[in-house]
């Protein structure tokens, strides 16, 4: 997938744009992406050819890197939403899907470290399925 993407954090205060494509798309399971992101699973695009051009709010970004480790996740300061951010030196864009105001043609690669998934994360696809909140 090829194109322009644009994103913004919660709050709005952080908005960019993505030219170029995504490489993969994985639904990480680990334990510090469970953390990271209060759910399942991280879900991130990479891309080792794409470019982030910061629109607005730039500023307001920040990284946490997880020291011994390569985990990293860059935040809004403001809402707390997570932000795209450049790994391994630069040579790696990683942007958490979520964080896309335009939706993207590539589905999931694949859902990764399932060896260390959380307990309550079988048969999620068996949970009930509601169009709003309960009610």
């Amino acid at each position: 997938m090829s194109g322009t993407h644009q994103g913004s954090c919660l709050c709005g205060a952080v908005r960019f744009e993505i030219a170029g494509a995504f490489e993969g798309f994985f639904l990480c399971h680990c334990g510090r992406c469970r953390k990271a992101t209060g759910s399942a699973h991280a879900a991130n695009l990479f891309s080792t050819t794409a470019t982030l051009n910061w629109l607005a709010g730039h500023e307001r970004v920040k990284a946490f890197n997880l020291p011994s480790t390569r985990h990293t996740k860059s935040f809004c300061v403001e809402c707390g939403a997570a932000m795209p951010n450049l790994q391994m030196n630069g040579a790696l864009l990683v942007v958490p899907a979520g964080s896309l105001d335009t939706e993207i043609d590539i589905p999931p690669t694949a859902h990764i470290m399932m060896a260390s998934k959380a307990g309550w994360d079988d048969r999620l696809e068996d949970a009930p399925k509601l169009d709003g909140l309960p009610g």
